[in-house]
């Protein structure tokens, strides 16, 4: 039930006032901690105090978020409005999801980018998967693209890579990039063209970096000149003073989704929280600052000096040159593509 959410969060009631309705709250999974906070202050209060709806935050990661939302959608006792979502989730859970019905969110029509608002999910934040340089050691030229972090004669050095162990398509993906495949022909990826690529890559491997955590380490460390690397992560480390930059053409569009459980208890105050978060423009700098990706709103990045704007994946000139992934064929492949990622990078 949703009064033991609220129980468990320890949500309390003003003395004297009236418990809330069912449609005057909507439960939001999402990850804790500093996501959930910049959520709170510049999203889930501001609803509350625009709508009188009440926005009950529940903590929790998303692996675990959907083992329990399949177990609400089991039994019919569905506790959660809006969950968070990856692109292949939207494919993958698409049984237990809402339909969005884009083309009726007034403020998502007026402010959403191209490609935010999906049949299953509204995108809440967007970054890349980013090949990120050392400015310093690069300073003459800097790597422009994959070509360029395969070209080990102009730019030296060693390199770093993801082995995520959830993401098995990436390394081939932008192996095929490197190659001269174009981005909008990148899908069904050419597994045979990708892995002879990456041979040619592999002995500058200095690091296959497992976490978020590692990625950063390594740049803060200088164990290499140039790696991909999760945008919001980059972003982080160029703030704290690494001398790295990030090179957008190419980048894997990466974006966390709200999505909507269908049957959930207040599917019309979901949606209308989501339609709130695009039009609300006075929340979106501070929140893109301090979680470090940006909305896809451009009621929000466009307040920001362009300078800094430039740093985050839906600034325009970075968005437009961004490999949107097929999730669809990525999730049927999902199996073939460990497999063969194993295999490779075991041998």
């Amino acid at each position: 039930m949703r009064n033991h959410i609220k129980a468990m969060l320890g949500a309390t009631l003003l003395l004297g006032a009236a418990a809330p309705t069912m449609a005057d709250e909507v439960v939001i999974a999402t990850t804790g901690g500093l996501m959930r906070n910049m959520l709170e202050e510049h999203m889930y209060l501001p609803f509350q105090e625009a709508t009188g709806t009440e926005v009950i935050p529940f903590d929790i990661e998303v692996p675990d978020q959907w083992a329990r939302a399949e177990g609400m959608v089991r039994s019919g006792n569905i506790e959660f409005d809006i969950v968070t979502a990856t692109g292949p989730d939207l494919v993958d859970k698409a049984d237990i999801l809402l339909d969005i019905p884009c083309a009726d969110m007034s403020k998502v029509v007026e402010f959403a980018l191209e490609g935010a608002c999906e049949a299953k999910g509204v995108a809440r934040t967007t970054g890349g998967m980013v090949l990120t340089y050392n400015a310093e050691v690069f300073a003459d030229e800097a790597p422009k693209n994959w070509a360029d972090f395969w070209d080990v004669e102009r730019f030296p050095g060693p390199r770093g890579l993801p082995d995520t162990g959830d993401r098995d398509w990436w390394v081939p993906a932008v192996a095929l990039l490197a190659d001269g495949v174009a981005k909008e022909e990148l899908f069904p990826l050419d597994l045979d063209r990708a892995y002879a690529k990456l041979d040619e890559i592999r002995p500058h491997i200095a690091v296959w970096w497992k976490t978020g955590n590692q990625v950063q380490q390594i740049m803060r460390d200088n164990e290499v000149v140039m790696t991909m690397s999760y945008s919001g992560r980059s972003l982080a480390t160029i703030k704290d003073g690494a001398p790295f930059a990030m090179a957008w053409d190419g980048a894997l569009r990466d974006t966390g989704y709200f999505a909507i459980l269908k049957d959930s208890p207040n599917p019309e105050g979901a949606l209308a929280f989501i339609d709130f978060f695009y039009g609300n423009s006075e929340g979106h700098p501070e929140f893109i600052r301090n979680v470090g990706y940006a909305t896809s709103s451009t009621a929000g990045l466009a307040q920001l000096p362009e300078d800094e704007q430039k740093l985050f994946a839906t600034y325009p000139a970075n968005y437009e040159v961004l490999v949107k992934p097929d999730f669809e064929w990525i999730g049927a492949n999902r199996d073939m593509l460990r497999e063969r990622w194993t295999a490779w990078l075991t041998q």
